[in-house]
């Protein structure tokens, strides 16, 4: 089996925040990420597909159709955008780093058609990063 890795990056704003707690509630819950006016990441994604190698073309997957895949269906929707009010699939969830690496899977996991989708890692920061394998 060989595992491909497609890199990408995207800036993106956010806050964590439950509606259901008062203020003070997010603020003791999510610290400095339920700030009212926003905070932003530099995100890391990687996304890992495995497969067998078709014999034809060399590949498990044409990593033009991957960059493509990944660019129309997550970073042309949340790079320099607020993801609590931007993101069309971020609607109604609290966008911890867990909750949106489990989006992205979900905006992929169909869309790839050579191999198949193994993981999507997150980075929000250079010490911390968020994996999903479905």
């Amino acid at each position: 089996m060989v595992y491909v890795t497609r890199r990408e990056t995207f800036n993106a704003a956010h806050r964590l925040y439950n509606p259901n707690y008062s203020d003070e509630e997010n603020l003791k819950i999510f610290g400095k990420c339920s700030n009212p006016n926003w905070h932003g990441h530099n995100y890391v994604l990687e996304v890992i597909v495995k497969g067998k190698v078709d014999e034809s073309t060399g590949f498990v997957i044409n990593q033009k159709d991957l960059k493509k895949i990944i660019r129309e269906k997550v970073i042309d929707k949340m790079d320099h955008k607020n993801l609590n009010i931007e993101t069309d699939f971020m609607q109604g969830v609290i966008p911890t780093s867990e909750n949106i690496v489990v989006a992205i899977w979900e905006q992929l996991v169909n869309e790839i058609k050579q191999g198949k989708l193994y993981s999507v890692k997150l980075y929000e920061t250079e010490n911390n990063y968020f994996e999903y394998r479905g």
